[in-house]
């Protein structure tokens, strides 16, 4: 017999024993098994991700009575696995058809305004992201803690190894740089 079969027996009889770490072994050995299964199943990866949780969850959940197949637990999870899919697919299905039985909006803009204003978001992406490329790496990361995440600046400097009075300085003519970059990037 296999050592890795008979290790999945002894695995699984400690996981049905309550052992988190045996059940979290078997996760590590199965879960990309399992994943690429449901891919093939559902419309997109995150449902995948989903369905995959679930089954996990549902093994955990049903430990007791899950029937190992060629001692293993993989059978049982691929099995599950489909059902869980096939529930999420169903369910995907009757909320588009909902989704789609709405009435819609009489206005509906025309194309050419929708690729513009699609258009000017990706030059002010493009031009925020040189900007931020320009400043040092310390200056940035104020930048995306401070202003983009909301984070205190005392909090930021500490972690940057700043004194407080040093990082609002250093944000204050980041965002001046950034200021000027945009500004000399705008028609």
């Amino acid at each position: 017999m296999d050592t890795d079969v008979v290790n999945e027996v002894e695995v699984w009889a400690r996981a049905c024993a309550n052992d988190g770490r045996a059940f979290t072994a078997l996760f590590d050995t199965h879960r990309d098994r399992v994943f690429r299964h449901v891919l093939r199943l559902v419309d997109n990866p995150h449902d995948a991700e989903e369905v995959t949780s679930t089954s996990f969850l549902e093994l955990w959940r049903r430990r007791a009575s899950v029937v190992l197949v060629s001692e293993s637990v993989l059978p049982w999870l691929l099995v599950t696995a489909g059902h869980i899919a096939r529930n999420v697919s169903r369910g995907t299905r009757r909320y588009r058809a909902l989704f789609d039985s709405l009435p819609r909006a009489e206005t509906v803009a025309d194309a050419e305004q929708i690729a513009v204003a699609h258009i000017e978001e990706d030059e002010s992406v493009g031009c925020l992201k040189a900007a931020m490329k320009m400043l040092k790496p310390a200056d940035a990361s104020l930048i995306v803690l401070v202003v983009l995440q909301g984070y205190a600046v005392a909090e930021v400097a500490t972690l940057l190894g700043l004194s407080d009075g040093a990082a609002r300085t250093r944000l204050h003519r980041a965002k001046g740089k950034i200021r000027e970059e945009l500004a000399e990037a705008r028609p």
